[in-house]
C-alpha cells in the first residue's frame, strides 16, 4: 500500500511578537521553521489548510511544507491552543534530515470490540501513544490496536504484543508498557479533580532529544516574544 503524500503551503512571516494577533485575525496562523543546521525562520499559513493538515497528521507523519521555491520536509512540534477559545495559535515546524532516524510519539487507533467489554466490563485504556524510532518517510501515521483480543478480564494489550514492522522502526517505550485492560464496573464513580489549565506558552516542545533542537526552539520562543 502506497503511504499518502501530505502537502502545505506557508509563506515567509515578517509580522512578529505580540503583533501576530492581527495575523489570526486575518485567518492566518504563525508558525516558525527549525532543524538542525538551519536558521529558525518565521513562516505563517492559512489557518483553515493548517488545521485541517494538523489534525489529520498530527506529530508523526511527514509533511512536505511548500515555501517560495523550496519543499522541505518537516513533523509538526509543539502546538499551541488558545486557554480560552481552544484553537490552535502557534506551532513549530520541525525540518527532518530524510536520511536520519529520528524519533516521534505515535498514536494508537483502537479498533475492534472486546468480548470482555460486551460481558459487561469496563475498558481502561492506559495509554494513547508510544514512541517510535524511524527514518521520517518510515514513521507511521498510528498503531491498530485490535481490542478483539480482550475475550477476558486477564487479557491485557501490552507494547509487546503490538504488529509492528521492526525492520524499519524501533520501539522505544518500554514493551511491557500496559495500553488496554478490561476491569470489572465500579460500584461508584470516583469525581476527579479539575486539572490546572496550560496558557499555550508553557506547553513543552515534544520529542526535542538534541540540545540543538532545544536551542532551536527556544530562539524561535523568544522571537515570538518581541514587540
Amino acid at each position: 500500500m502506497t503511504k499518502e503524500k501530505h502537502e502545505i503551503k506557508a509563506e515567509v512571516r515578517t509580522v512578529l511578537g505580540r503583533k501576530v494577533k492581527t495575523l489570526r485575525k486575518k485567518g492566518l496562523t504563525p508558525a516558525t521553521i527549525y532543524g538542525k543546521g538551519l536558521e529558525s525562520q518565521s513562516v505563517q499559513f492559512v489557518t483553515i489548510a493548517l488545521d485541517k493538515m494538523y489534525d489529520k497528521v498530527g506529530e508523526s507523519t511527514l509533511v512536505t511544507l511548500n515555501l517560495g521555491k523550496e519543499d522541505l520536509p518537516i513533523l509538526f512540534r509543539n502546538p499551541q491552543y488558545h486557554p480560552v477559545e481552544g484553537n490552535l495559535i502557534h506551532i513549530d515546524c520541525y525540518k527532518v534530515n530524510l536520511k536520519e532516524k529520528i524519533s516521534a510519539m505515535v498514536p494508537i487507533e483502537f479498533i475492534g470490540e472486546s468480548q470482555s467489554v460486551k460481558d459487561g466490563n469496563t475498558l481502561v485504556t492506559v495509554t494513547d501513544e508510544i514512541e517510535i524510532e524511524a527514518l521520517p518517510a518510515d514513521l507511521p501515521e498510528k498503531i491498530e490496536v485490535d481490542l478483539a483480543v480482550l475475550e477476558t478480564l486477564e487479557a491485557t494489550v501490552t507494547v509487546a504484543d503490538l504488529k509492528i514492522d521492526t525492520s524499519k522502526l524501533t520501539v522505544l517505550t518500554d514493551a511491557e508498557q500496559l495500553i488496554a485492560k478490561t476491569e470489572e464496573p465500579r460500584a461508584e464513580e470516583v469525581e476527579v479533580a479539575p486539572t490546572e489549565e496550560v496558557a499555550p506558552g508553557d506547553v513543552p516542545a515534544m520529542n526535542q532529544k538534541t540540545e540543538e533542537e532545544k536551542a532551536a526552539a527556544e530562539k524561535a520562543k523568544e522571537e515570538e516574544s518581541k514587540e
